[in-house]
């Protein structure tokens, strides 16, 4: 039997990370509410298991993701856990070729050069050994990249990486030696037995010359498998959970659990699934614009885990999800940040009764303009003459008695205050028998779509007004207006709109691509969601956005927001700023 007191440190380290991780899975997905238990069961055995599997080779293995926002950095995180990966599989295979028998001891494969250190003699050996020396170089390259990194990060184009702990420093350290060590572990076995390939053969050959290679050879497996014991032993308290914990969000997510507005077991299982690869923090603008760098999901996440005060880092947010576009798990980060903010109920249903009933006439279309579009009365005014002109049969739902959509609140944490004010904006959308609300705020956009239990069609005005101007219900006129558009967002983060809004702009406008198109567009810095800088800061982040925009030369900056319209005509001061409406309206 093929065995050495060496292999304990890894069997003992590998059956207790199991052990643990399957209780606490266990224990997070049996705090699930029932439906969504329902859901697992009911996706466990469909095409959404192979779609999962499928993503995780991408996303958990190769990286896709951190390849498209930072290459370099996508090849370091590959060269690890697809490296890694390659050297499992490809070692089992070899394994069983030799042994003729899938069942061998789970550590034969792993230390298989200590049990068969001789020069290989079954089929294939001196493919498998190719193979297994050019694997262990390409996560050797990943070390040297990861400690390059760490001490030099501007080379993988990050401004700043994420801050460690001593506990993280010592697993990290674990975790770069695993490989270095089973290099001078094969290689010390090379130098002695004459076995191994290019790398290992090469290098024991080396090592052979000015050291006592067939000493050394057993105290480095044993370093070896002690390494790894230990790496598994420390995993479950430290960043490397994610690595397993991803695994498990990727299936849960495609079979349909998502984030409400309570943290549960689910919500533990996307705060360990964070890497803390640091991505947020550089798409983060409170960083880049307020040199603020100790809120962002990174250690937001990292907070809740370790079971430390959060206050700080709950509140100090934009929401403007940069983060979660940029992240490349995918964790709901906005709704988890969202779940732990206090949920402090200060209004009743008699606190808006001060408020008439509006008298809602019946129409095809219902116009909700929303608070800061009342604040900005150029956009009403545009969107009352695109009405008239383009004959639609529509009333205003908010005209004169309207109150808030509850965005606010609910960005707050408080979504009892805001079920009380969507009741009774609700009752007034559906009193105008409408088969459209459209609104020309992204806030309430967003709001009317997910929290309101609405039946009729909810669009933002930038769809709707792509939807006149393609049925040739509204006739407009291009002209030679040079515009960049800043998508806000609620809308094209948030909502997911896109498309509308650049094809209303490139016909009655030049439009110019910029970097910040669509999905990658940055806050105007007026988010109602941060309470907890100032007005400065929030200056600081709307002139840092200006100045992005304006260097590509516009005529007119466009936005969609009646918020980020207000906040950003503060600070342009040369190009002016228009909601989407008043071009069209223009033309």
């Amino acid at each position: 039997m093929y065995y050495d007191h060496f292999v304990l440190p890894f069997t003992i380290g590998l059956n207790i990370l199991l052990i643990y991780l399957c209780f606490k899975y266990y224990r997070w997905i049996k705090s699930f509410p029932k439906a969504d238990r329902i859901k697992i069961r009911k996706g466990l055995f469909s095409t959404r298991t192979i779609r999962s599997a499928k993503e995780i080779f991408q996303e958990s293995l190769i990286h896709r993701n951190i390849f498209r926002t930072n290459p370099m950095l996508g090849y370091m995180h590959m060269t690890f856990a697809f490296g890694w990966f390659l050297l499992i599989v490809i070692g089992k295979i070899e394994s069983m070729v030799y042994h003729t028998s899938a069942f061998n001891p789970p550590y034969f494969a792993i230390f298989f050069r200590y049990f068969h250190p001789a020069k290989e003699t079954f089929p294939y050996s001196e493919t498998f050994a190719f193979l297994m020396d050019t694997i262990l170089l390409f996560l050797l390259i990943g070390i040297l990249l990861a400690v390059t990194k760490r001490f030099y990060s501007a080379l993988f184009g990050m401004k700043k990486t994420t801050n460690q702990k001593p506990y993280d420093l010592l697993i990290l350290t674990v975790l770069w030696l695993i490989f270095p060590v089973r290099f001078l572990a094969e290689s010390f076995t090379s130098g002695t037995n004459g076995a191994g390939s290019y790398l290992t053969y090469n290098a024991g050959n080396f090592f052979a010359q000015y050291l006592p290679v067939e000493h050394l050879s057993y105290a480095a497996w044993w370093t070896y498998s002690s390494l790894l014991g230990l790496f598994f032993l420390l995993l479950p308290f430290s960043r490397y959970m994610h690595i397993p914990t991803e695994m498990v969000y990727i299936f849960l997510k495609n079979w349909g659990i998502k984030q409400g507005k309570k943290y549960n077991g689910f919500s533990e299982i996307q705060v360990n699934a964070c890497s803390r690869c640091g991505i947020c923090i550089n798409a983060c603008q409170l960083n880049s614009s307020c040199e603020i760098n100790d809120v962002q999901p990174v250690y937001f996440l990292r907070r809740l885990r370790d079971k430390k005060e959060y206050d700080k880092q709950a509140e100090n947010c934009l929401m403007c999800g940069r983060c979660e576009q940029s992240c490349p798990v995918g964790i709901n980060l906005n709704a988890i940040r969202l779940s732990k903010r206090p949920d402090i109920n200060r209004v009743t249903k008699e606190t808006y009764a001060y408020i008439p009933q509006p008298d809602i006439q019946p129409a095809k279309v219902a116009y909700f303009a929303g608070c800061m579009s009342h604040l900005t009365p150029g956009i009403i005014k545009s969107m009352r003459q695109i009405f008239e002109r383009a004959h639609v049969d529509y009333t205003f739902i908010d005209k004169e008695a309207g109150i808030c959509c509850g965005r606010p609140s609910a960005l707050s944490g408080n979504w009892n205050a805001a079920k009380i004010i969507m009741d009774h904006n609700q009752e007034a959308i559906e009193a105008s028998g409408a088969q459209i609300l459209v609104t020309s705020c992204p806030i309430c956009y967003k709001t009317f779509k997910e929290d309101y239990t609405l039946k009729l069609q909810i669009m933002h005005h930038t769809e709707y007004l792509d939807l006149l101007i393609e049925n040739g219900q509204l006739q407009v006129r291009s002209n030679d207006l040079k515009t960049v558009f800043h998508n806000p967002c609620e809308l094209g983060r948030g909502c997911g709109v896109v498309e509308a809004p650049e094809n209303v702009l490139k016909q009655v406008s030049r439009k110019i691509a910029t970097a910040y198109d669509g999905k990658k567009s940055l806050c105007c810095g007026g988010s109602l969601a941060n309470t907890a800088i100032d007005s400065n800061q929030k200056t600081k982040i709307s002139t840092d956005t200006v100045k992005a925009y304006a260097a590509y030369q516009p005529d007119v900056i466009v936005t969609a927001c009646p918020l980020c319209k207000k906040t950003l005509m503060k600070t342009s001061q040369n190009i002016p700023v228009k909601d989407i409406a008043e071009v069209v309206a223009d033309n």
